[in-house]
């Protein structure tokens, strides 16, 4: 069963996990100097914040997290039928978790993960060889999400 995931920048981790802590009525499954994690269930959810500085605060990027590798391979899928860029970044260490990820960006820029977790992690990782692509609001800063290309523009009216 797939579970949506939210990555947010916060300014302040501590009082942070105690807003969500209590919003949540839950502690965080995951908890690091810099970043917290909440495996909720009702609503079905990963929900992680960090704390980096110079880093973008609020919503850094969005995602699908997949239980198994037929599920991965039916959302990358969908990922290619958006008709938008990916980027398949394979296997990769970010968020103190190894994963197996790509990447892709709605219209408005606003960046979506699909991705399989498949261990924990000591450090917090990074993303690998992404560097160097257009930017768009979200990515490339506090999390692994990377540099996506800009969205295509269309003319209106």
């Amino acid at each position: 069963m797939k579970r949506f995931h939210v990555h947010v920048g916060v300014a302040d981790l501590d009082a942070s996990i105690a807003f969500y802590t209590g919003l949540f009525g839950a502690e965080p499954a995951v908890t690091k100097a810099d970043y917290a994690k909440w495996m909720l269930d009702d609503p079905r959810i990963n929900f992680a914040i960090s704390q980096k500085d110079g880093a973008a605060k609020g919503i850094e990027h969005l995602g699908v997290q997949v239980e198994d590798e037929a599920e991965l391979a039916e959302v990358y899928g969908r990922l290619k039928a958006a008709e938008a860029p990916v980027i398949e970044e394979g296997a990769t260490t970010c968020c103190y978790a190894k994963s197996e990820k790509s990447w892709i960006a709605d219209p408005d820029g606003v960046v979506w993960e699909a991705f399989l977790t498949t261990g924990e992690h000591t450090s917090y990782g990074e993303s690998p060889g992404l560097a160097g692509l257009a930017s768009t609001q979200a990515a490339g800063h506090a999390c692994c999400a990377p540099q996506m290309p800009a969205p295509a523009k269309t003319s209106c009216c």
